[in-house]
């Protein structure tokens, strides 16, 4: 039994992570602390002045653990980490966890690529960006491939070269065909530093260089290489445009501002590289009422730049952060960059009018955004609470619901899907193949993918402990709030008999059909429950229903088509499982497969003439029986 009071008096004045979880053992806060004894015991100190939020973290803290370290500025990177794992549910979170695309060149390459990549690997390449979307990244490696004719391909040059024929690109001339030795390697990487030069902004040498060969081409009489040449330098100058410099200093820079209404907040991003505008982002947090306008940059710029492998050298803020904070966030941020990065909040100047701009442009967002704000958290979180008021639940945030898919007792299988906060959340689908159950028995099938599901998470939790790790780690060990059942009486009673056996307290329900497979109801508690079938909650129900038909049904199909395949390309004398996987993966199909002659069945690896000539002949001697 965990004692707060008792557990209290041991905490170290040492600096430190503090986690606080809740009954269910789901971590609700993370929190960081240069002495843990002194800022933990103020959340449990009465005359504390809390905020609204925090007073209701308290209320619902089971028990809570700490990790110590050497300093603050460990605690503040590990403070990141943890709430980028777990995503809190009182610490103020950043909802648009995206990655920013970037261009890269594989200068590791004797025929380097260039290529969109999602991050920034430490690698032998060069990386140009973070770009504002794949978009601008897409519109950008077109214009390059026009302009340098440099190859899209993943094949291992010089190794394959004249192996196979050109691509489509080198025949609408936007490669060069590097592939059959039609350029030479030097020619080649003089392309790549010139298509270096031009993603650092220097535009300059191929506008010259396009503008005289327009002009040649125009005195040439050659007007639709000239046109050509146009669009080319037109494409060049649009782009230049748009990078136009805000600032003639030429730092990389990150302008942050934000707006609040309510419990959201949207925070606008402006980034500057080199001085040039390189284009804007905004974002979205929640659980910020009632927070100090410094705490929630504080979050932002922590959450953000976790995540974010580019750190410019100066960040612009629209608000104060404190002293403190501030000093530790530059010394992170630097260590992050390897380099120096400077926190400002500009008062005057060109500077303090671009934090004006943004959080403009914030305010513009959030105003444009609120109704499909509110839209989005009544379909998702509260559809969720109603669900929850209807079955009397005190919370309701992770929902799993299961289904069975047979025909005929073939290949019975199991679906489990999980939505959290009203949204799916795929990575903890799973899928059950039926092993103890003989025969079309739902029944007795759900009683074996439920038992599964909750021993697997049970030794799961017993493992972890032996470890010393947190439960939480486990793909098995996040328990539902509540068990949807896709079906009435019977199966929620299955549902129950299995929690009953393995003593565990789930809330189980039945999405109830009526005559025309349409949910009418819930069965909670041996009552069925009317739902308003224009409600937000009703519609989640089912969304729920049929994407958990949906994925049973997909998953039960895969398995009849290869256990098809599988047993018609068994009976070929000589066919094994490697054969039978290489003639699949070249064919893609069957059909495929039949209509192939002896010569294409040669060509496939692990084939030999031989056994080509038994599976045509297997096929056609089928046919003529048939």
């Amino acid at each position: 039994m965990f004692n707060i009071e008792e557990e209290l008096k041991k905490l170290p004045s040492k600096p430190g992570v503090y986690i606080m979880h809740d009954a269910k053992d789901a971590i609700i806060y993370v929190g960081k602390a240069i002495s843990l004894k002194n800022r933990v015991r103020q959340y449990f100190q009465s005359s504390r002045n809390l905020t609204t939020k925090i007073q209701q973290m308290v209320a619902h803290i089971d028990h809570f653990e700490y990790i110590v370290v050497d300093s603050e500025m460990e605690a503040l990177v590990l403070e990141c980490n943890l709430i980028k794992e777990h995503r809190p549910k009182y610490n103020t979170m950043l909802k648009d966890d995206k990655g920013y695309p970037y261009i890269r060149v594989t200068l590791n390459e004797a025929y380097p690529r260039v290529m969109m990549a999602r991050d920034q690997k430490k690698d032998k390449a060069k990386y140009f960006g973070p770009y504002t979307s794949a978009g601008a990244v897409k519109d950008i490696l077109e214009l390059l491939r026009k302009l340098y004719k440099i190859r899209t391909c993943s094949r291992n040059l010089p190794k394959d070269i004249g192996k196979e024929r050109p691509c489509l690109y080198y025949q609408i001339k936007q490669c060069d065909a590097p592939c059959q030795g039609y350029i030479s390697e030097e020619e080649y990487r003089k392309n790549i530093d010139e298509v270096v030069e031009f993603l650092n902004g220097n535009y300059g040498i191929i506008t010259k260089d396009l503008e005289a060969k327009m002009k040649a081409a125009s005195a040439a009489l050659e007007f639709e290489q000239a046109a050509e040449y146009r669009d080319l330098l037109q494409s060049v100058e649009k782009l230049a445009q748009k990078q136009k410099a805000t600032e003639t200093d030429g730092m990389d820079r990150d302008i942050i501002a934000f707006v609040t209404a309510g419990d959201e907040a949207v925070v606008q991003v402006f980034y500057m590289r080199e001085g040039k505008m390189l284009g804007r982002e905004h974002f979205y947090l929640t659980g910020v009422e009632n927070e100090p306008r410094s705490s929630i940059m504080t979050n932002f710029i922590k959450q953000f730049y976790a995540g974010t492998p580019y750190i410019p050298r100066e960040l612009l803020l629209g608000e104060e952060v404190e002293e403190e904070e501030m000093g530790l966030l530059e010394e992170w941020l630097s260590v992050k960059r390897g380099g120096r990065v400077y926190i400002k909040v500009p008062k005057k100047g060109d500077k303090e009018r671009l934090v004006v701009l943004a959080e403009k442009n914030a305010s513009v967002v959030l105003q444009h955004d609120s109704e499909k704000i509110a839209r989005e958290e009544a379909k998702t979180i509260g559809a969720m609470r109603e669900i929850s008021e209807w079955l009397d639940l005190p919370s309701l945030y992770r929902i799993e619901a299961f289904d069975i898919s047979n025909i005929s007792g073939f290949d019975s299988v199991g679906s489990m899907v999980v939505y959290e906060n009203g949204k799916p959340k795929r990575n903890d689908y799973r899928k059950f193949k039926i092993k103890w159950v003989k025969g079309a028995d739902d029944y007795a099938s759900m009683h074996e993918v439920l038992t599964r599901r909750f021993t697997h998470g049970l030794k799961e939790e017993e493992e972890l402990a032996k470890k010393n790790i947190d439960s939480s780690h486990g793909s098995f060990t996040r328990y539902p709030d509540l068990i949807m059942m896709d079906g009435g009486r019977g199966q929620v009673n299955i549902a129950l008999q299995v929690l009953e056996e393995l003593k565990l307290n789930i809330a189980v329900c039945g999405m109830v059909k009526d005559d025309n497979h349409r949910t009418r109801g819930l069965y909670y508690n041996n009552v069925e429950i009317p739902i308003d079938t224009r409600s937000e909650g009703f519609k989640l129900i089912t969304r729920i229903q049929d994407e958990t038909h949906r994925f049973a049904i997909e998953y039960h199909r895969s398995l009849r088509s290869k256990t098809q395949v599988r047993s018609i390309l068994d009976e070929i004398d000589g066919i094994g499982d490697t054969r039978r996987r290489a003639l699949m993966k070249h064919f893609m199909s069957l059909d495929a497969i039949k209509a192939a002659d002896i010569d294409e069945l040669a060509q496939v690896p692990s084939m030999n003439r031989l056994a080509a000539e038994k599976v045509f002949a297997f096929f056609h001697r089928r046919e003529e029986s048939e």
